[in-house]
């Protein structure tokens, strides 16, 4: 379960169903057993237009950005206001300059190509189109995957400001320990093909499960986790 205004971290090793159990949070698959409730609706028994209402109601940061190679970067952010056929084109203006300055980007780069952006900027912009339509809910996957650690503090705090802001629930895919510990109010750990564990992070760490101590305590963690670890 996902509480609203909560921030939960999806952490897994590889080949665990992280992915998976995304796709089917996004109705893009369908669970083989058990079900995914979304604001109270089932996600396999709605029908197509029952689904496309529920996806007006949240956005989605892919991990690489996803961004149309062919469209600016206006056309980006504007392409799911003008799915919906309901803005006219001088509102749908000032909603996409609006969504680049909420992630920190400046009107000026509104026309450029995706091949002519940063890593960083490709990630803010994303977010922006994630944020179009005034979701409640938003599925980050890696959302610091590739950047730079400058700019993956950059982004993460940027997410919080508008988590805050926006009062927006998020569940986050991330092997990220920074990400997840600056971040997340709850994880939910998968292993052993199901979810061992879904609590705040100090709790997930105490749980006395292989996995969990090697994702969270191992080489890899380093320094991040031992003041979780010793509260």
């Amino acid at each position: 379960k996902v509480r609203t205004g909560e921030i939960l971290a999806l952490v897994g090793g590889s080949g665990s169903g992280k992915t998976t159990l995304l796709r089917q949070m996004l109705g893009l698959e369908v669970p083989h057993q058990g079900s995914v409730s979304i604001f109270g609706q089932r996600l396999d028994t709605s029908d197509r237009n029952a689904l496309q209402s529920l996806r007006n109601r949240w956005g989605v940061l892919f991990q690489e950005g996803a961004l149309y190679s062919a469209l600016p970067v206006f056309d980006n952010i504007a392409l799911p206001l003008r799915e919906l056929k309901c803005f006219p084109e001088d509102l749908i203006r000032d909603i996409v300059l609006l969504k680049l300055e909420m992630v920190g980007i400046e009107a000026r780069h509104a026309w450029k190509m995706p091949s002519d952006l940063s890593g960083g900027m490709v990630k803010r912009i994303a977010l922006a189109r994630a944020l179009a339509l005034e979701p409640e809910l938003v599925f980050l996957d890696e959302p610091t995957a590739g950047l730079d650690p400058d700019r993956s503090d950059s982004f993460v705090a940027l997410i919080r400001e508008l988590h805050r802001e926006l009062k927006l629930t998020v569940v986050m895919v991330t092997h990220d320990l920074d990400t997840l510990f600056e971040l997340t109010t709850c994880v939910a750990v998968l292993a052993d093909q199901k979810v061992i564990a879904n609590a705040p992070v100090r709790e997930v760490i105490a749980i006395p499960n292989p996995f969990i101590k090697t994702f969270f305590l191992g080489e890899r963690a380093g320094v991040t986790a031992l003041p979780f670890a010793a509260g």
